[in-house]
């Protein structure tokens, strides 16, 4: 399923699933269901018995996708990590800020904490901070954890996963570059703008991407067993007023959200459902990655589309 938050003609706020180029509202199709993604998530083995045992997903669409506006799909997730999970990024980013790849990158996923209440949907205007001369995107994609857990291995993640959906980290790089000098990791250039949408799709959709490529340098605490299939064959584009600036592909990822989900959830800590946790940026998804000479810096009026095959696209404009 491919699961939205919208609000309707009539200016009201309800989660439905995307069917036939339509919305299928899903109170209007079973009472018994919630009216907000949070709540959804929260109890949705139970929510998806009601759906398959009345054959709900059969239901027509109550809207045509030109009466609705779609929101952030989950526009107040319990808390938000992002990671920093491909070695192109990685490689390509720490080049620009004249650093070198520190050696616990390779050791374990990294991740810092964003602002999970700074999220915006598609087709919602992002506001260029105050004095900000090299605004940037980063193309992701974001997991949505599904079910409680602590001390969760990577084997068995997927028990966790609720789906998946589009991730722009909206950056701040002149300002992120005067905070990082002093080592504690993104501030205020990463805290003004998470965008997710345009729908979440849910796990069981991602089956027919994964794809098996051996592993041979991960860490035994961290370690799947090689050829492992905790990988997607999906691709990733970034678009900026229509020209593609990036294409690349999740499969290409260092760190899985699998072993992602493993460190964070190391040492007793539970992950909560409704939690994101970003993949990081894939290989070439942002603009200081080659110093901003394939495009300038963001301006007011530039629309930016980030798209991930399986899921769609998310759309903002930057004013």
């Amino acid at each position: 399923m491919k699961l939205v938050t919208f609000k309707n003609n009539k200016g009201q706020t309800n989660i439905g699933w995307l069917k036939d180029n339509g919305v299928v509202e899903m109170q209007k199709a079973d009472q018994r269901l919630p009216n907000d993604m949070l709540s959804f998530i929260d109890d949705h083995e139970d929510y998806y018995k009601i759906i398959k045992n009345n054959n709900l997903e059969a239901v027509p669409p109550h809207y045509t996708l030109e009466e609705v506006t779609l929101l952030a799909p989950l526009p107040n997730p319990r808390s938000f990590r992002d990671y920093i999970g491909f070695e192109q990024h990685m490689l390509n980013a720490s080049k620009s800020f004249g650093h070198t790849v520190g050696a616990a990158w390779y050791e374990i996923p990294i991740f810092y904490f964003t602002n999970h209440q700074a999220i915006y949907g598609p087709e919602d205007n992002i506001l260029r901070p105050d004095n900000e001369t090299k605004l940037d995107i980063e193309l992701e994609m974001a997991v949505i954890i599904g079910k409680k857990g602590k001390d969760i291995k990577a084997e068995n993640a997927d028990d966790y996963i609720f789906g998946y959906t589009v991730f722009n980290d909206w950056t701040a790089r002149a300002i992120q570059k005067h905070e990082m000098t002093v080592p504690l990791g993104p501030h205020k250039g990463k805290d003004f703008a998470n965008a997710i949408g345009p729908c979440i799709v849910t796990k069981d959709e991602f089956e027919k991407y994964r794809c098996s490529i051996s592993r041979e340098l991960h860490p035994e605490h961290l370690a799947m067993p090689k050829s492992t299939t905790d990988r997607f064959d999906i691709k990733m584009t970034s678009r900026i007023n229509g020209e593609t600036i990036c294409e690349g592909n999740y499969k290409t990822v260092h760190w899985t959200f699998p072993q992602m989900m493993e460190r964070a959830s190391e040492n007793n800590v539970n992950l909560m459902p409704g939690d994101i946790l970003g993949s990081g940026t894939v290989g070439w998804g942002s603009l200081i990655e080659n110093n901003f000479s394939v495009h300038r810096p963001l301006e007011p009026g530039d629309v930016v589309e980030l798209e991930i095959e399986g899921i769609g696209i998310l759309k903002n404009t930057v004013v």
